[in-house]
């Protein structure tokens, strides 16, 4: 039985080192990876006492304005596991995901949309980075049918790689449809997860905007003028996770103006956009969750599999060569000496079991009329006594 049992110990023990060897290789890369059915997410940013450009068009006349007011921006992103399957080109096929992502602008007062966009693009699954795909699209303006290629996406968008560095990265933004770079600043707690700070500074940059768009801003905040440009600068401060990537805090400080060739400079935005509290702690938690599976796969759990694995073996190894019923059994005891030391006049002391009781001599003696047995071989000087008949082989003496 207990071979049988040792013999599986062994079994299982070697079981768990192998396990325990494959984890941080096999099981932990799968697991820093953006998975295929990742869960929607919303995040949701206020810019308190905003200024915006706010462009109504009621029948045949536009309205535009510069008001003031809080905003929030709704950030969705919805993951596309079938398109991801079905989609991409083989040279992307398990190395990316596909994401719709959906953002909406509206005043918190009246709930008016103030600006909104959608996008589909392809991310790494290992770097979150945008990788080349030419179904790639942005819709900017809500307009049906938008052109498929129509923006090139590149460096970091909506996440970071897992196991971020403490360097600098490219992120791209969407206003000017390339990769800007995001410098490492330092490291911040935010609500108890250790963040790396990246800064990523834009400033008066011009924008592509359509001839058509300047001509109306022109016309309506600089009168003399014959032309303008649309110039944008913007803050970008990034709270990262440097364990699986994800943003825990973003700010934005965005500042767009109208620049004619004559004329003051207006103002089309002005807006310090944050994450609400309600965000950033619902990020905080997804990254603890996050860091915590990361951890018992890539570290914790190969310890500890590592650890009950040796254990078995051994113990399994112990049973396995244990001698039956113990060695203590087999071996020989030595013989205790008795304190008592014998003197030389003392009579041995014997076991009673083992004393030989001295037998009943016969009645009369050696002289008396009983005949000794045949088998006694015994002679007598005295001729008085009978001789006895000699044995076999035996030369009688007189």
């Amino acid at each position: 039985m207990k071979l049988r049992v040792g013999a599986a110990l062994f079994g299982l023990g070697v079981l768990l080192l192998v396990f325990a060897a494959g984890l941080p290789f096999y099981v932990a890369p799968a697991v820093t990876k953006l998975p295929y059915d990742l869960e929607p997410t919303t995040s949701v940013a206020e810019a308190k006492n905003a200024r915006f450009l706010k462009i109504t068009a009621t029948g045949s006349s536009v309205s535009i304005e510069v008001p003031q007011g809080d905003l929030v921006s709704s950030v969705e992103v919805i993951p596309q596991p079938d398109d991801t399957r079905d989609r991409l080109p083989e040279d992307l096929k398990g190395d990316a995901v596909i994401w719709d992502v959906y953002q909406t602008v509206r005043r918190t007062d009246n709930q008016d949309v103030v600006s909104q966009y959608s996008t589909e693009l392809a991310l790494d699954r290992i770097s979150g980075a945008a990788v080349s795909w030419k179904e790639q699209w942005l819709n900017e303006t809500g307009a049906d049918g938008t052109p498929v290629g129509n923006v090139k996406y590149s460096g970091q968008i909506y996440k970071f790689p897992f196991g971020t560095d403490k360097r600098d990265y490219q992120v791209f933004d969407r206003d000017l449809k390339r990769a800007l770079p995001a410098k490492f600043v330092g490291t911040e707690n935010v609500k108890g997860v250790e963040a790396y700070r990246f800064e990523q500074r834009i400033e008066n940059e011009v924008l592509a905007t359509p001839e058509s768009s300047i001509q109306t801003l022109v016309g309506k905040f600089a009168p003399g003028a014959t032309s303008g440009q649309v110039v944008y600068s913007n803050i970008r401060t990034l709270w990262v996770d440097p364990v699986t990537g994800s943003y825990v805090n973003v700010r934005e400080q965005q500042h767009k103006e109208l620049r004619p060739n004559t004329g003051t400079p207006t103002v089309l935005l002005d807006a310090d956009f944050n994450y609400t509290d309600d965000t950033v702690s619902r990020s905080v938690e997804t990254v603890k969750d996050n860091r915590f599976k990361i951890g018992l796969i890539s570290f914790w759990g190969p310890i500890l599999a590592g650890v009950l694995g040796l254990i078995a073996v051994v113990f399994g190894v112990w049973l396995v060569t244990r001698p039956e019923g113990g060695t203590a059994r087999h071996r020989a005891e030595p013989p205790v000496a008795d304190p008592t030391p014998t003197r030389v006049d003392q009579e041995p002391v014997r076991d009673p079991e083992t004393v030989e009781q001295p037998r009943p001599q016969p009645v009369g003696g050696p002289l008396s009329d009983e005949i000794p047995p045949a088998s006694t071989n015994w002679k007598s000087e005295d001729p008085t006594v009978p001789t006895q008949r000699p044995a076999p082989g035996e030369v009688e003496q007189r």
